[in-house]
């Protein structure tokens, strides 16, 4: 029987929202094993002085637990 467990995280990147993504999903790689998904619930953005400064993404991740 597998059993996973779901974390939200935020990440933020100055370049892309897929680069926030993929951020972000590389940093909880590195505390969570077997990560299987992750569903982007939100996204937005920091805007300064006429541009966007930083890409934000809220994000669940699913993993799943160990045995």
């Amino acid at each position: 029987m597998t059993v996973a467990k779901v974390t939200e995280i935020t990440a933020s990147s100055t370049v892309s929202f897929d680069d926030a993504v993929k951020a972000g999903l590389a940093r909880a790689d590195k505390t969570l094993n077997g990560i299987k998904g992750a569903w982007v619930q939100q996204m937005t953005v920091d805007y300064e002085d006429g541009a966007i400064k930083a890409y934000r993404v809220n994000m669940k991740v699913t993993f799943l637990l160990n045995d």
